[in-house]
């Protein structure tokens, strides 16, 4: 039986689609005249625009006070009344660690500088979660005698000590010497985690607790990244509420919410997270995001800021509250620690099914991988075993199709004798496929069943801290998109630069497609030819896959290269289309018992042929 070759007329399709996409590429693009134009004026407009951010940079804050003025520090303790007994004193506290470096500023009794020992960014500078103002973390309350204080403008009074091999800070804001707000933090070796409490003591006649009393937590996420709309993109809040839910403010837009029994709630800065932990829940929780890239320029030094109001809750006229703060990575090695706290929940692995593919297969199977092999060869080889264990889907798609092929002279002799009556065309090849055993649906659901791998692992590449950083052949970072070739200018869609792995995996995927696609896709008249919109595929992958990770478009390559040779495989030493259509012919003379489905369908059918024959 002669193969069905590829469409002549299909193939100049593509080949002019793809003419007119470089020809309108070329004729759009300015002349050299016209760039320098443009170059002027964006630099006009960056300068502009750096000089807005300027004062946009950093978290408000109330006005520097000058301790040598004697008046002004007169006027501070006259405004802040009972907590003007703790001396106004410049400075801040170190505490770290092996991996955490943190600075606690008397002024607030806040962080003002959380630095990771071990990470660097994308230029190689230190990965800081705070830094230069960029947070705040206070209260605010209001005293018994009417004055409305926010912590982060109060005096606070360092003390460290040890506990066992744990060091501990304590800032108090002092009403007296045994009255006191206290803040006080407690770092461990070699953890991301801190203990951070909250307490007063002697304050029932000083804080008003009939009044609100707020945690007030902002933080603009600082750039990581080479791109900041691609660090953007996995830069979310995320939350756990209402026992156990976990839930995210919008990732693309300014978004806000109010939450009932919050148990923690992260800022991540897509590979970084600094999250907030309480044992007795926030009764609610007023939360915001608001999206910070305005576009992907150097200047872009944020991606979003992050608000959280928190009510508190007196006992006795007394705050108490255990709380946990965690300035590391969005690691499952580093998170999974705490699973009393389900820090691990944070973690971007996606919803339903495809989040537990992620977080039960992929994640275990790369840590595994990568622990012995090269991080790029523990993909390929992942990939290998992917498709190893698809192929019993594959084989049945592959024979699914086989059979089709085979029974296409029949059905288009059955379309040739009903081609005036197309409900009789209809019934009759229903009857073909029935007595065959074949259905052109039956190819549909091996491609359904592979469609939760493939959301699952289009979330794993770009969110696996596992592949931050690590370089395989040309890419320097698997987590993010390779780069061959920078552009002068910017393609809608498509990007400043050119990634080679995008482009192995479309030419993969259009040899692919040649062998598979339309083999049985029947061409109605007046519709488009549907074999065309198929190889628009990989030119599809090309421009969407071009600013996604280079590990995704690197499984992509080696996974289609593998479904090419098993395919062959299948059809060389598997599959004899001789011997299926013998099969076909011997079960269309056996009678063949039809389920209530295509029972009911016959029936409609004849009824609708019946009732066009009497009309």
């Amino acid at each position: 039986m002669e193969e069905k070759k590829f469409d002549a007329k299909t193939l100049i399709g593509f080949l002019l689609i793809f003419g007119l996409f470089v020809l309108w590429f070329n004729t759009t693009q300015p002349t050299a005249e016209e760039l320098e134009a443009q170059k002027k004026e964006k630099q006009k407009t960056e300068a502009a625009a750096a000089d807005n951010k300027q004062e946009k940079e950093t978290i408000s804050q109330e006005p520097v006070l000058n301790l040598s003025d004697s008046t002004a520090v007169a006027n501070y303790k006259s405004k802040i009344g009972a907590f003007g007994y703790t001396p106004a004193s410049d400075g801040t506290t170190v505490l770290e660690n092996n991996v955490l470096y943190l600075r606690v500023s008397n002024k607030g009794g806040q962080i003002v500088e959380a630095k990771m020992k071990n990470f660097v960014t994308y230029d190689s500078l230190p990965v800081h979660l705070v830094k230069d103002n960029n947070a705040s973390f206070g209260l605010t309350f209001t005293t018994s005698d009417n004055r409305v204080l926010d912590t982060k403008n109060l005096y606070f009074e360092p003390t460290v000590s040890k506990n066992g091999k744990n060091t501990v800070l304590s800032m108090k804001a002092k009403v007296s010497a045994t009255d006191f707000l206290e803040y006080r933090y407690e770092i461990k070796p070699d953890e991301y985690l801190l203990d951070f409490n909250i307490r007063s003591q002697g304050l029932n006649g000083v804080i008003n607790s009939a009044a609100p009393i707020a945690l007030v937590w902002k933080q603009k996420g600082i750039r990581h990244s080479k791109s900041a709309t691609y660090e953007n993109r996995y830069t979310r809040l995320t939350y756990n509420h209402d026992d156990g839910n976990i839930s995210k403010l919008s990732e693309g837009s300014d978004d806000e919410e109010e939450e009932e029994d919050v148990k923690w709630l992260s800022y991540r800065q897509h590979f970084f997270s600094s999250i907030l932990a309480t044992d007795k829940h926030f009764k609610t929780a007023k939360l915001s995001s608001v999206n910070l890239v305005e576009d992907d320029t150097p200047e872009t030094k944020f991606t979003k800021e992050n608000t959280a109001v928190l009510p508190l809750q007196t006992e006795a006229g007394e705050l108490a509250y255990n709380m946990n703060l965690y300035y590391g990575p969005t690691d499952i090695k580093e998170l999974s620690k705490y699973e009393d706290l389900g820090l691990e929940d944070s973690i971007p692995y996606g919803w339903g099914i495809f989040g537990f593919i992620n977080r039960y297969v992929f994640t275990p199977a790369y840590t595994f991988l990568s622990s012995f092999l090269p991080y790029g060869i523990a993909i390929i080889v992942m990939t290998i075993l992917v498709r190893l264990l698809m192929s019993p889907v594959t084989y049945k798609s592959y024979l699914s199709q086989a059979k089709m092929k085979v029974l296409k002279p029949e059905i288009a002799e059955i379309g040739e004798k009903y081609k005036d009556n197309p409900m009789k065309k209809q019934q009759e090849t229903m009857k073909l496929y029935n007595k065959a055993g074949a259905s052109p649906m039956s190819g549909c659901l091996p491609a359904l069943l592979q469609l939760p791998v493939f959301y699952a692992l289009f979330m794993f590449f770009p969110t696996s801290f596992a592949l931050r950083q690590k370089p395989f052949l040309w890419a320097d970072d698997l987590s993010s998109y390779d780069i061959i070739a920078e552009l002068p200018f910017h393609i809608p869609l498509y990007g400043d630069h050119v990634s080679l792995f995008p482009i192995l995996a479309s030419i993969a995927i259009f040899f692919y497609m040649m062998m598979t696609s339309g083999q049985n896709m029947q061409q109605q008249p007046g519709m488009p030819n549907m074999k065309f919109i198929l190889y628009l595929s990989p030119l599809m992958m090309l421009v969407f896959f071009n600013s996604y990770a280079s590990g995704l478009s690197l499984y992509y390559f080696v996974s289609n290269l593998i479904t090419i040779f098993i395919m062959l495989a299948i059809k060389k030493f598997i599959i004899d289309e001789d011997k299926i259509h013998a099969k076909i012919q011997e079960n269309k003379k056996k009678p063949k018992k039809e389920n209530k489905f295509q029972k009911k369908m016959r029936e409609m059918m004849e009824q609708a042929e019946e009732h066009k024959k009497n009309r």
